[in-house]
């Protein structure tokens, strides 16, 4: 009998130890997953930033009024209207909308139209860090470049070590109409895909994959100064706002 507790008690204390590894594997974030169809702003989940800007790489200030809701549709304005005075010293004003929360593993996707001319970046991303004043990022990159709206860019950073991008051919306009653009992502791997369709695997073979649960985030932006030179190339305003759409974000955690 006592051999019998004992063997039993050794496979609660087993099991238990399973869960605690399993507990330090998986980040911590939100449980559940979401669809979000962009039919109006969602406060309770989303924030959009106001009144701020990124380093110097960025030409844009982030601006609520430049997020809109029409018909189903986000779209994200990018314009130089009133930056001659508040757009924080950046020639232009654009949009960013991003989850409150963060969330882990799982699958990040969104149902886009990108905007086109050279200079400009649309994006959907997860972004950690800690630590503003210091670039330790955790980050899983699509972004689609105004200059070749044919290819789509991927990338990663882990502690801010980044250098892991891929261009890929997407054999279509990315500025022409609304795809499917997604990336999976657990402790092994980061695999991407475009309606549906597998376009590139990591598996931390080129560095170390990110761990830390970030924010879901999209945004329009301009490149400035090294990313205008080495990257984007020089966005030149049409005289027209620019925008970006997003017909919804969807959200679906690693079971």
């Amino acid at each position: 009998m006592k051999k019998m507790m004992l063997g039993k008690i050794r496979g609660i204390l087993s099991a238990m130890m399973l869960g605690v590894s399993l507990l330090l594997v998986i980040p911590a974030s939100a449980a559940t997953g979401f669809t979000e169809n962009l039919n109006a702003a969602n406060p309770s989940m989303f924030y959009i930033s106001d009144g701020w800007a990124n380093g110097s790489d960025f030409g844009v200030a982030w601006k609520a009024s430049n997020v809109e809701f029409n018909n189903g549709v986000m779209a994200l304005r990018l314009d130089n209207v009133g930056c001659s005075s508040n757009c924080l010293g950046k020639p232009f004003a654009s949009g960013e909308y991003a989850t409150n929360t963060k969330y882990g593993f799982g699958r990040v996707e969104a149902r886009m139209k990108v905007a086109k001319g050279t200079g400009l970046v649309t994006s959907l991303f997860t972004y950690y860090n800690p630590d503003p004043s210091v670039k330790l990022n955790d980050e899983i990159d699509i972004e689609i470049l105004g200059k070749d709206t044919t290819k789509l860019e991927v990338n990663y950073f882990t502690a801010g070590v980044g250098g892991h991008s891929t261009i890929i051919d997407l054999g279509f306009d990315a500025a022409l109409d609304f795809h499917n653009y997604a990336f999976e992502w657990s402790p092994t791997f980061i695999k991407w895909y475009v309606d549906g369709q597998l376009v590139h695997t990591e598996n931390g073979s080129r560095g170390p994959l990110p761990t830390n649960p970030g924010h879901i985030m999209v945004n329009l932006w301009a490149g400035a100064n090294a990313a205008e030179q080495y990257w984007t190339g020089k966005f030149i305003y049409p005289g027209s706002p620019v925008r970006a759409y997003y017909d919804w974000i969807k959200f679906t955690p690693a079971s």
